[in-house]
């Protein structure tokens, strides 16, 4: 589903990725950790397109990203989670998760917001998935930031993408609002098919929730590993003397699985 080889970017003086290759399948939770500035966000912004890297290959579902020239079309394919929810305040929440439909729309459609039934529809049985259907028209800025992020990942849903890359979307978050809002990425993840490239700080949230646990400092993949594999000299070079971010003591337990059936 994902296929990168060799991707390289550079501003200026500064390399930030160099050499990465890394693949992940369908239905894939990936998680990446590595400090700030390790190059995280700017591999993810290269397979959206919103940064354009300056070597190696990039594929995604057979498609050239690297080199694709019609951005709707790869938007259709990647949906986005950012990390401080990039939500529109005044809009409602079912107008927010509308707003993944327009790729999908014609141009005129999209510059007029005019959403069909079926849209409509789905962004309902997206907003029902995260449990916030009966909020759809309450206005965003009146919700917490935690179902912010779920009307983000409802958004990011309602795009009926292949792909979710997440950049770093619990940082902010409390640890049961954040082990909330990742078992609703897992559990799109392998309940639709949905590959999901996930940034992380959190060591405990990688092992919880990863298929695989990926280490990526200075722009270089350090590890490539199961959860179960993940010892604490892949962490010592990760992150050097300073100890890996951990999750408070006392946080609540993983939630019980949640199931998806998305409707075609």
């Amino acid at each position: 589903m994902i296929r990168l080889r060799n991707l390289g970017k550079r501003y200026g003086d500064n390399v930030v990725l160099q050499g990465v290759d890394l693949d992940a399948a369908p239905g894939e939770f990936v998680v990446i950790l590595g400090q700030s500035g390790a190059g995280k966000s700017t591999m993810l912004r290269c397979i959206n397109g919103l940064v354009q890297p300056d070597g190696g290959q990039l594929e995604v579902d057979g498609l050239d990203t690297a080199n694709c020239r019609d951005l709707r079309l790869l938007r259709r394919h990647v949906a986005m989670i950012f990390q401080h929810h990039h939500v529109v305040p005044r809009l409602s929440v079912l107008k927010n998760v509308l707003t993944g439909r327009l790729g999908s729309l014609p141009t005129w459609s999209s510059v007029l917001q005019l959403f069909r039934g079926d849209d409509i529809a789905l962004a309902m049985e997206c907003l029902e998935r995260v449990g916030l259907a009966h909020k759809a028209h309450e206005r965003t800025d009146a919700l917490s930031g935690g179902q912010m992020q779920r009307v983000g990942i409802a958004r990011a849903l309602a795009q009926r993408p292949k792909v979710i890359l997440a950049d770093e979307p619990v940082a902010s978050l409390d640890p049961h609002t954040s082990r909330r809002v990742l078992q609703y990425l897992r559990d799109a993840c392998r309940e639709l098919g949905i590959t999901v490239l996930c940034n992380l700080h959190q060591v405990e949230y990688a092992r919880e929730f990863g298929d695989r646990i990926v280490g990526l400092a200075h722009g270089r993949v350090l590890f490539d590993c199961w959860p179960e594999e993940l010892a604490e000299a892949d962490l010592q070079q990760l992150y050097g003397s300073s100890p890996a971010p951990a999750v408070p003591a006392g946080s609540p337990p993983v939630l019980a699985p949640i199931t998806f059936e998305m409707s075609t």
